[in-house]
């Protein structure tokens, strides 16, 4: 789907978790790796999980988290790959349910319905992660070619402490298997 002489555009899904305050590390790699980038929040995550000012002023684009009417421009190209990180409980199960009632999950649907290669790095408790309808979404979603890395829990280390996300480990998942 690149356009001739322009860079890859990668969508980057991001949502509400804690850890979406260092979305500028995902957006700082997909750009070394000359991707250009648009971030897509749902609407939790935009409110204030990260930095969008930000964010917009590091991809030179508006984060998006609503629904544009059909009067306004598109403010991204049609994307190459998708990026999901961190991606919630609720996304996860969600989108695999095929509900598209955030912008977010509407992208979400349709990239997987269009073959768009879509690469996600859960962030999900442990006892969320146990639920049997998490585990079938996931299922769902491998079954739609959705690539997935090691899920992150977030716990708290006995130091205080707590393991890095693995922001880039999305952008391998979207090289070609």
């Amino acid at each position: 789907m690149t356009r001739q002489d322009e860079k890859p555009f990668l969508y980057v899904v991001v949502c509400a978790a804690g850890i979406a305050s260092g979305v500028g590390r995902l957006i700082t790699a997909a750009q070394e790796r000359a991707w250009e980038v648009g971030v897509i929040a749902t609407p939790l995550a935009a409110g204030g999980f990260f930095d969008t000012e930000a964010v917009a002023a590091r991809t030179g684009r508006p984060v998006r988290s609503a629904w544009r009417t059909p009067a306004d421009p598109r403010p991204f190209p049609p994307p190459d790959a998708v990026a999901v990180a961190p991606a919630t409980f609720n996304t996860v199960n969600k989108w695999a349910a095929g509900i598209a009632d955030t912008l977010a999950l509407g992208t979400l649907c349709e990239a997987t319905g269009l073959d768009i290669p879509v690469a996600v790095l859960p962030c999900v408790a442990d006892a969320l992660a146990a639920h049997p309808a998490y585990q079938d979404s996931l299922d769902r979603l491998r079954g739609m070619g959705v690539r997935f890395g090691e899920p992150y829990n977030g716990e708290v280390r006995p130091d205080g402490s707590r393991p890095d996300f693995a922001w880039e480990r999305v952008l391998d998942l979207l090289r070609p298997l």
